[in-house]
């Protein structure tokens, strides 16, 4: 299997691998659904409350395989834009941009271990991504514009929400990779580390999240996610109701518990 899929720490954290190293870790129509398949999976187990993806090799992703699906679907665009098309090769291809995380509702926290090339699709996911821990070897892009292509998975709209516009606009315009330590300074990613030391990284910031009442993260990243889609009205709204979830639900009567006691809480993610 191309998409790897692998708990630790109890199921409690979840790592997915993209291993396609013989196609630089790009996505066809098929791995896109097993990728989109993975991320279901996470979401809908209870005991995972954390996800680190990563890539093998030199590679992290890069995003739509140009050899096999994108001349697919470039050459179906207009039945796509029509609901005429809605599968290549079989699967659906709602999964290619589930795969990138892109319009999901995903209120679990997900870390990028980013161990070499992300870029186009790549790029795209992790704008859908959380914690982002960079390879000092790693680079970033937005590689589309040089294939005459349209970064449709996300990045136009979640990029210039996430860092400065210039910054974004750098990204999105020149077609660039962006070495790790530019991405570090342009507020892209968390932390860059030694190639060797990356999954020991992003497990570490994963098992910092995931001490936490689930609960309570997941209810956070919820808030901030429809809160910036909104109002400051309506975001204070959602708030206040995640708020009452979260204050309504065992766990937070096990944290107070486990702080009068002297003792690590028991959460059980309700």
């Amino acid at each position: 299997m191309a998409i790897r899929y692998e708990t630790h720490d109890d199921g409690h954290i979840v790592l997915i691998t993209i291993d396609r190293a013989d196609h630089r870790n790009s996505l066809d129509a098929e791995h896109f659904h097993h990728l989109a398949q993975s991320w279901r999976r996470f979401r809908d187990d209870e005991q995972a409350w954390v996800a680190i993806i990563t890539g093998v090799g030199d590679t992290f992703c890069t995003g739509a395989d140009l050899k096999n699906f994108i001349p697919k679907v470039t050459a179906a665009q207009r039945e796509i834009a029509q609901g005429m098309v809605t599968e290549i090769d079989g699967f659906p291809l709602t999964d290619s941009t589930f795969a990138v995380l892109r319009d999901v509702e995903m209120y679990k926290p997900i870390i990028a271990a980013i161990n070499g090339f992300c870029v186009a699709g790549g790029m795209e996911m992790l704008g859908g991504i959380d914690i982002r821990v960079a390879a000092e070897n790693a680079s970033m892009g937005v590689f589309e514009p040089r294939q005459g292509l349209f970064a449709g998975g996300g990045t136009t709209v979640r990029l210039p929400r996430q860092i400065s516009y210039p910054h974004a606009m750098e990204v999105l315009l020149t077609a660039d990779p962006i070495p790790a330590l530019r991405a570090y300074e342009m507020g892209l990613v968390n932390e860059v580390c030694a190639p060797d030391d990356l999954l020991d990284r992003a497990f570490d910031w994963a098992r910092r999240i995931a001490k936490n009442a689930p609960i309570a993260v997941q209810a956070t990243k919820e808030s901030v996610l429809r809160g910036l889609a909104v109002d400051m009205a309506e975001a204070y709204g959602i708030e206040m109701k995640l708020s009452y979830r979260v204050f309504t639900s065992e766990d937070a009567k096990e944290g107070p518990r486990a702080f009068a006691e002297k003792r690590p809480p028991n959460w059980q993610a309700r």
